[in-house]
């Protein structure tokens, strides 16, 4: 299945929430173990300029920085750089057939990279506006088709960011059993 256009749906609704931090929301904690809000925003950055750069890269382990990105003076602005970036590269359909390294995950087509891209920003996005205390109410299908790909992952994780399941109410929302399913507290305040 081609993700790319709820992917851009899912980084849309992140842009809403991500253009609301102020400088002062950047030491806050997060939902995200062991990252304040500047450390997820880094780790946005980084992933956005890493999967885009792997579609180029081919599969060696040290084609990709999964690390390398920065905020400057304007982490909103560096946010938006990083995204268009990944929008770019992946825009070519031939993309989504090209193997690709995607950080510990291993080689994988370029299809299952936007699917992954797709969680993490969801789930992500869900961190930010948790942290400084804005609406993020993306639409029932879009969560629950990430929940549905996000599933597809053992539960057992290769990163911190994604941690242990949780249990999860069965009348949650799509997104509260999503972010459950990554190991967020539905309740975090």
């Amino acid at each position: 299945m081609d993700f790319r256009d709820l992917d851009r749906q899912a980084m849309k609704a992140a842009d809403e929430v991500i253009s609301q931090v102020r400088p002062e929301h950047l030491r806050l904690p997060t939902p995200c173990a062991d990252w304040t809000l500047h450390g997820l925003l880094r780790h946005l950055v980084s992933e956005d300029t890493a999967f885009a750069a792997a579609t180029t890269a081919g599969t060696e382990w040290s084609d990709v920085d999964w690390n390398a990105g920065r905020l400057g003076d304007d982490p909103v602005a560096d946010y938006r750089e990083a995204a268009a970036g990944y929008v770019a590269a992946f825009e070519p359909d031939e993309v989504l057939d090209r193997p690709m390294r995607i950080n510990v995950f291993g080689i994988v087509r370029g299809a299952t990279a936007v699917s992954m891209h797709l969680v993490d920003t969801v789930v992500h996005a869900w961190d930010v506006a948790r942290t400084i205390g804005v609406p993020y109410q993306p639409d029932e299908y879009l969560t629950a088709t990430t929940l549905k790909v996000m599933r597809r992952f053992p539960p057992q994780r290769p990163t911190a960011a994604f941690d242990v399941v949780i249990p999860a109410q069965d009348d949650a929302s799509e997104l509260d059993k999503l972010v459950a399913y990554v190991g967020r507290d539905p309740n975090w305040k």
